[in-house]
C-alpha cells in the first residue's frame, strides 16, 4: 500500500490543455513568432526534402517517385560521394574538437580581463568568423605564384627555389582548409562561452575556497564547467554542425571541383547536384543523409558531455 501511494503521489498530474492555455497563453504568444519561423523555414523544408529524396526531380518536370533508387546510387555507386564523406569526417574529426577547445580556452582567458579590454579582445577573436574578406587573405597567402606571401617569403629566405602550387596539388588542399577553418572557428560557440562565463555565480568560488579548492584548474573543473553545461552543449552542437557543413571554404580556396576532389565535402557534393545540375531529388538525398549524420553526431556528443558533467 505504501509503495502504491508513493507511486501515485509521484505520478505527474496532467492538466487539460484549456487550463494550461489560460495559465500560460502569454508565453505561447511570445514564442509564436519564432515557432512560425521554425516551422516554415526549418521543419517543413526538412520534411519536404525527405519526401523529394525518394523522387527524380529536375525542377522542370513533375517529381517522379523512384523509391530508394537515389539512396542506393548515393551509397553504392557514387564514388565521389564516398570521397566527400571521407574528406568531411577527416575535416570534422580534426577541426571539431580543436576548435571547440580553442573557443573555450580563449573565452576563459579573455573573461579574466577588465570589461573594456575584454570587449575589444572578444571582437578581435570573433571578427574572422564573420569577415567577408577572410578567403581573400588566405588566397593571397597561399597564391601559387611568386606573389603569394608564403611563396615570396619562402624564396626570399631560401627555403624553396620555386613557387609551390598549393591549390593545384591535392596533398596541400586539406591541410590548408583545416588551417583556415581553425582560424575562423571562434564564432557563435566562442560567444556563448563568453556569455556562460559571465553568468557563473562568483559566490561559488568563495565557497569552494573554504571547502579546499586551491588553484584555478580545480575551480575550472569543479565549478566553472558544471555551471556552464547549457553553453557547453550549445557550443558542441554549433561546432559539430559547422565542421560537418563545410563548403564555402573549399569552393572559394580550392575551386569547384577541387583537384582530385581533395577538398570535396558532402556539402559541396550537395551544391554540385542542387545548384549546378539541378537534380533536386538526388540533392535532397544528399541533404537527408547529411542531416542524419549531424543528428547522430549531436546525440553522441551530448551523451558524452552529460557523462563528463
Amino acid at each position: 500500500m505504501k509503495k502504491a501511494a508513493t507511486a501515485t503521489a509521484g505520478r505527474a498530474y496532467k492538466e487539460p490543455f484549456s487550463v494550461v492555455w489560460r495559465k500560460h497563453k502569454q508565453k505561447y504568444f511570445m514564442i509564436l513568432p519564432f515557432a512560425l519561423i521554425f516551422i516554415f523555414f526549418t521543419f517543413l523544408p526538412v520534411v519536404i526534402a525527405i519526401g523529394l529524396s525518394f523522387t527524380s526531380f529536375n525542377m522542370a518536370e513533375t517529381p517522379k517517385f523512384v523509391g530508394f533508387t537515389n539512396y542506393i546510387s548515393l551509397l553504392v555507386e557514387d564514388d565521389i560521394f564516398l570521397t566527400a564523406v571521407k574528406n568531411t569526417f577527416v575535416f570534422a574529426v580534426i577541426t571539431g574538437p580543436i576548435s571547440y577547445l580553442m573557443s573555450f580556452l580563449f573565452a576563459w582567458l579573455i573573461n579574466e580581463l577588465p570589461p573594456v579590454p575584454r570587449a575589444i579582445m572578444t571582437l578581435v577573436f570573433y571578427a574572422p568568423s564573420i569577415s567577408g574578406n577572410a578567403y581573400l587573405i588566405w588566397k593571397l597567402a597561399f597564391s601559387s605564384d611568386s606573389y603569394g606571401y608564403i611563396n615570396a617569403w619562402g624564396m626570399k629566405l631560401g627555403i624553396i627555389s620555386q613557387p609551390i602550387l598549393f591549390f593545384s596539388t591535392a596533398d596541400y588542399i586539406m591541410p590548408i582548409l583545416i588551417i583556415v577553418q581553425l582560424w575562423m572557428s571562434l564564432g557563435t560557440a566562442f560567444l556563448s562561452f563568453i556569455a556562460g562565463l559571465q553568468t557563473v555565480d562568483k559566490s561559488l568560488y568563495e565557497a569552494a575556497a573554504v571547502e579546499g579548492i586551491k588553484n584555478r584548474w580545480q575551480e575550472l573543473w569543479y565549478i566553472t564547467l558544471p555551471s556552464m553545461k547549457p553553453q557547453l552543449m550549445f557550443g558542441a552542437v554549433m561546432q559539430i554542425t559547422g565542421s560537418l557543413s563545410v563548403s564555402a571554404i573549399s569552393i572559394e580556396l580550392a575551386g569547384f571541383p577541387s583537384v582530385s576532389y581533395a577538398g570535396h565535402t558532402i556539402l559541396t557534393h550537395l551544391h554540385d547536384y542542387g545548384n549546378v545540375r539541378y537534380e533536386m531529388g538526388y540533392a535532397c538525398t544528399i541533404a537527408v543523409v547529411l542531416f542524419f549524420i549531424m543528428m547522430l553526431c549531436n546525440v553522441l556528443v551530448q551523451k558524452l558531455l552529460r557523462k563528463v558533467g
